[in-house]
């Protein structure tokens, strides 16, 4: 069933919204503008019924606030309210509403355009979900991880919480490609990704294609050995699904592996990590290939072997 927030401190009137759509959706009521900000960012909802005229808050503000993060701002919108004024209106549709109702209700009115703003959110969470889908192994694209890694940091520097960077390719890949072809190399991309997502599954856990060969992986909330530890079990993984490589160049295919855990916060932005786990990855490949090399919260290198 699909679930619908009301915010409105009017008790009576999310009341009366809430008996017109109850049989059909989820509905939750939110008497307070923070208290609905609060539940669209730890509850998927599929629209939203937003009064305006709200003490403290208001809920132009709040729709504000919504459309400034990433995680809430597809989420749509309807404004409730008995202003008829133009100028409200037009500021509502300025600031991303999708809709309008009035006060009072009319119960036909509400379920109609309440049904055609679910179909149509439905409609562009495929269409987005399509577009940041790498069409060849199934996991998230690069376009996927540079919107979600951005928004995820600054979670992680709000909460304090560890957050970890990963990167890591297949080695001598084109070497592979050369003796057996891309399509056979396709393959391999395909092996290795579902391979490290059937190990990356946990609510924090984010595994992108990066790009060829390369892949990257966020991780909220594992400290450094925690985190180094699980990607050894995913290197390891890999290279025991005995896939065999170019016979000059090694024996199976495996992957070089480099990461950074830190409690993040303001004093250096997220690219400086990114570019250290870049770097430790390189270190991985300088020192053999086949292994993991991190940086810990002191940014001191731990090594696989």
């Amino acid at each position: 069933m699909e679930k619908i927030l009301i915010v409105d401190d009017s008790a009576l009137h999310a009341a009366q919204l809430k008996a017109i759509l109850d049989d059909e959706y989820d509905v939750t009521i939110s008497q307070t503008a923070e208290g609905g900000l609060a539940k669209v960012k730890s509850e998927d909802f599929s629209l939203i019924l937003l009064d305006v005229v709200m003490p403290g808050m208001d809920g132009f503000t709040l729709l504000k606030k919504l459309q400034e993060e990433i995680i809430t701002q597809s989420v749509p919108v309807i404004l409730i309210t008995s202003l008829t004024d133009a100028e409200y209106e037009q500021r509502g549709f300025v600031l991303g509403a999708v809709d309008y109702i009035i006060k009072p209700f009319n119960p036909l009115i509400v379920k109609a355009r309440v049904n055609t703003h679910i179909k149509l959110y439905h409609y562009r969470r495929q269409a987005e979900r399509q577009s940041m889908t790498d069409q060849l192994t199934g996991i998230a694209n690069r376009r996927r991880y540079e919107r979600y890694s951005t928004a995820k940091w600054n979670e992680a520097v709000r909460l304090r919480v560890p957050f970890s960077i990963c990167m890591f390719d297949i080695d001598r890949f084109k070497a592979y490609n050369d003796t057996y072809g891309h399509p056979a190399g396709d393959k391999v991309i395909v092996s290795v990704a579902q391979t490290a997502a059937s190990l990356l599954k946990r609510s924090t856990d984010f595994l992108f294609r990066y790009g060829g060969e390369e892949f990257a992986a966020i991780i909220l909330g594992d400290h450094s050995q925690k985190a180094f530890e699980h990607f050894v079990k995913i290197r390891q993984a890999i290279e025991d699904l005995h896939i065999p490589h170019d016979p000059s160049v090694a024996e199976w295919v495996t992957v070089s592996v480099g990461g950074v855990t830190v409690i993040p916060d303001s004093s250096r932005p997220y690219d400086f990590y990114l570019k250290l786990s870049d770097a430790m990855l390189y270190d991985a490949k300088n020192a053999g290939r086949n292994r993991v090399i991190w940086a810990n919260e002191e940014l001191k290198p731990i090594h696989e072997k």
